[in-house]
């Protein structure tokens, strides 16, 4: 056992043995080595070693005195330098044995032998090194059958505990034997226990032999416990251990006893019908080749290893995987037509692209066809077109999630070194399908992650690039895998989510919101049949008003697609359901004014029923992933020094065109009557509500310059418009994107003129037939007309 600062005594003398003479010792004191964690007891010999400076000062006291040592352990074993009061009052007076100094590290290494116990009673000052009044405390001679009996259990005990040490041997049981006195015996037992220095100080402080061995039998049983719990446990694992091996010896001789039989057991006829589905499965030659290799080395795998159970599983992988192509049935253009309008309505461009793409393949069905990907907010029926196009097909449809994968082994597979190593989505939705030409939707392409295993948009590249995926190999099958014969479709939210390699490989097909009218239909025709079936009700048990229907629309959803108009229509088929399974006879009609009592308020108010008309505030247009949205911009003036202040967490893209509407402003304000030094006196702070919604983007342009004028005009703005377009510092009004969504969200809002770029005349053409109808464009060359129509006229 060694310490810290601890000491260990040798039989060679320092080497400053001759030097002048140093104080005395005083006759009833010792010198003092505190140790750290090591416990003396009288009658034990322990090493220690002096490793700190006053310790080494104090060894070497004691040694060229030829005096003995005190041993006491310190309270803090942390304390590097322990002052009196920080050692324990009672320790050990020891003999030093022997005595060695390290010449590399000039620590003292001492062999000491426990004499006899002292208290602690006064430090001795001025030695030069720790030294302490004591008294010695010898153990009483007298005896009593109270001590005899608990020395006769602890030398039992004691034997016990020695035999569940490992390698004790006899010697140690017979040496305690030998010792008569039980107050020593109680110390040598301590000594030999293992526990901490706390626990054995508090023996070693006992000064009643009877309680002493009291303390030392607890602490020897609770030894004892822990000894018999880990030689159970050692003897429970090297079992185990044992009968694997014992089965596994088995095994191996059982097979060998089968092959000069020529018998099968379980794993023979396994591998005998591996062999047969690796026949069946009709394999590329190079793959069958593969195929059979690793199968031959599963014959001489033994059963209970874990490798037998990996290469069953991969086995059954290349087995199960359809490497031939299923056959196909003609392409009928008429019924895919037909196909595609019984379950989507609308979406006619959409719906024409498809029925171009399969014309194309019925009269080439060896040419690479480009690979479509819809385009478009959620709930517009993306999913369900690339339904529609493997009915069309006749081919079996699997749909591939790809929102939230980060790891690129999701798409390529694990190896097989990996525990629980399993084929990458693509390979399994294959397997799942059935069929190698399947109809295969990417769902969710933009919600591609990026993270330190990899990018999955790159895997993805070699799947959908028709030049590569012919030989796509999986990082767990280990061989190339045809996808050629696959089509490809995909979905996504945002074009800019996509990367750009990515993006080259796909045709982007755009599915925007639906208007009102297309909602109404929709609902009439699939989800009004279809929530009646899901709520167990039928027509004449339970009819929705057209007038309820378009309440719903436009009063408790507010969306691009049908997935909020689904779920409220659900609500109020199970409103009906709760009715007639209470009174059977009930037969149910909802009109708009009974939505109130069913769905609760209406969720959403007009808008711009909620505006008036001030100076500084416009109506502007936005779009989102999810369709288009109104966008207000408010502007108000304080007294300042001319700064322009921005509020509504906007970009850096509408920041700059904010400062550029201030700028075209004022050159214009001689043109607008503006006083021209007001700018200098006013700040001006220009707000887009909501404040927690992120915004960027070009197109406010026109709507911030409106806002900054009228402002400064102190004229009041058309609250029954909407604007959208970018400017030039020359007041040229410049196009912008998301004409459609933008004219959709102004009409779900009530507004009925709108005011856009006449550079993006020609997108109107994308805008429904009935909801141009139903609006007033105003097509715009430059800011001037812009003001003309927003700007109320001078009162």
């Amino acid at each position: 056992m060694s310490t810290d600062s601890e000491s260990d005594a040798p039989d060679s003398a320092p080497p400053d043995t001759q030097a002048a003479p140093t104080p005395a010792v005083p006759k009833d004191s010792l010198i003092l080595l505190p140790v750290r964690n090591a416990v003396l007891f009288p009658g034990m010999v322990i090493p220690l070693t002096a490793a700190r400076g006053q310790a080494k000062e104090d060894v070497q006291a004691a040694v060229r005195r030829q005096q003995p040592l005190g041993i006491v352990l310190q309270r803090d074993p942390q304390e590097q330098d322990p002052p009196f009061d920080g050692l324990n009052s009672i320790g050990t007076l020891a003999n030093v044995l022997r005595y060695v100094t390290s010449p590399d590290d000039g620590a003292h290494h001492l062999i000491c032998q426990g004499v006899e116990r002292f208290r602690l009673i006064a430090p001795v000052e001025g030695l030069g090194f720790r030294a302490a009044r004591v008294d010695m405390l010898p153990d009483s001679a007298q005896g009593n059958s109270a001590i005899d009996a608990r020395a006769l259990v602890l030398r039992q005990r004691a034997g016990e505990m020695i035999g569940l040490l490992p390698n004790a041997g006899a010697e140690l049981v017979k040496a305690l034997d030998a010792i008569e006195a039980p107050g020593l015996l109680a110390d040598t037992v301590a000594g030999l226990l293992d526990i901490p220095p706390e626990r054995k100080q508090d023996i070693l402080a006992t000064l009643d032999v009877c309680k002493r061995l009291d303390k030392v039998l607890d602490a020897v049983a609770g030894r004892i416990e822990v000894l018999r719990l880990s030689h159970d446990i050692d003897e429970q694992t090297r079992g185990r251990l044992d009968k694997r091996q014992r089965e596994m010896m088995l095994r191996e001789q059982l097979q060998t006893i089968q092959r000069e039989l020529g018998e099968t057991g379980e794993a023979g006829e396994e591998a005998r019908k591996l062999g047969d589905a690796i026949a069946a499965a009709h394999m590329p030659p190079d793959v069958e080749t593969h195929a059979r290799k690793e199968l031959a080395r599963l014959e001489r795998t033994p059963e209970a290893s874990s490798e037998y159970s990996i290469t069953v599983s991969y086995l059954e992988w290349l087995t199960e995987l359809p490497w031939v192509l299923a056959p196909e049935a003609p392409i009928d253009i008429a019924q895919a037509r037909r196909i595609l309008d019984d379950a989507h309505f609308g979406v006619d461009k959409v719906k024409h692209r498809i029925l171009e793409y399969l014309g194309v393949k019925k009269l080439n069905p060896l040419g690479k066809a480009p690979i479509l990907c819809f385009l478009g907010p959620p709930g517009v029926g993306k999913t369900s077109l690339g339904q529609s196009i493997a009915r069309a097909l006749e081919r079996p449809f699997v749909r591939v999630s790809l929102g939230g994968v980060h790891d690129e082994s999701e798409i390529r597979g694990h190896r097989r070194t990996y525990i629980g190593a399993m084929p990458g989505n693509i390979v399994q939705a294959i397997r799942k399908a059935g069929a190698r030409n399947c109809v295969m939707l990417l769902d969710e392409l933009d919600k591609l992650g990026h993270g330190v295993h990899g990018d999955p948009a790159a895997a993805m590249l070699e799947v959908l690039d028709p030049e590569q995926n012919a030989s796509f190999r999986d990082n767990y099958l280990g061989v190339p895998f045809d996808l050629s014969a696959v089509v490809f479709v995909a979905t996504a939210n945002q074009l800019e989510s996509i990367p750009g390699p990515l993006r080259d490989r796909l045709e982007f097909l755009d599915l925007p919101g639906y208007t009102e009218a297309e909602k109404f239909q929709i609902a009439q025709r699939f989800l009004v049949p279809r929530q009646l079936k899901e709520c167990g009700l039928t027509a004449d048990r339970c009819e929705l008003t057209d007038g309820a229907l378009r309440s719903i629309i436009r009063d408790y959803t507010r969306e691009a697609g049908v997935r909020s108009l689904e779920r409220k229509i659900g609500a109020v088929f199970r409103y009906v359901a709760l009715r007639v399974a209470e009174s059977p006879s009930t037969r149910e009609r909802i009109d708009a004014d009974r939505l109130t009592s069913i769905l609760g308020h209406h969720r959403f108010e007009r808008e711009v029923a909620m505006r008036t008309s001030l100076p500084g505030v416009v109506t502007g247009l936005a779009w989102t992933p999810v369709g288009g949205e109104l966008l207000f911009i408010e502007a108000s003036s304080t007294p300042g020094a001319g700064r322009l202040v921005l509020t509504g967490q906007l970009g850096n893209v509408m920041k700059e065109s904010a400062q550029a509407a201030l700028t075209l402003v004022k050159s214009k304000s001689e043109v607008l009557k503006i006083d021209g030094a007001s700018f200098d006196k006013r700040d001006i702070h220009v707000h887009v509500p909501a404040g927690a919604v992120p915004k960027d983007g070009p197109s406010a342009g026109v709507a911030l310059f409106i806002a900054i004028a009228s402002l400064m005009m102190g004229q009041p703005v058309r609250s029954d418009c909407a604007v959208t377009g970018e400017i030039s510092l020359r007041g040229v009004v410049l196009p912008v994107g998301g004409i459609k969504e933008k004219v959709l969200a102004a009409l779900r809002a009530g507004i009925h003129t709108v005011l856009l770029p006449a550079r993006n005349a020609a997108d109107l053409e994308d805008i429904p037939a009935d909801a141009r109808s139903q609006l007033h464009f105003v097509l715009l060359e430059t800011v001037d007309d812009a003001m003309r129509e927003l700007i109320e006229a001078r009162t």
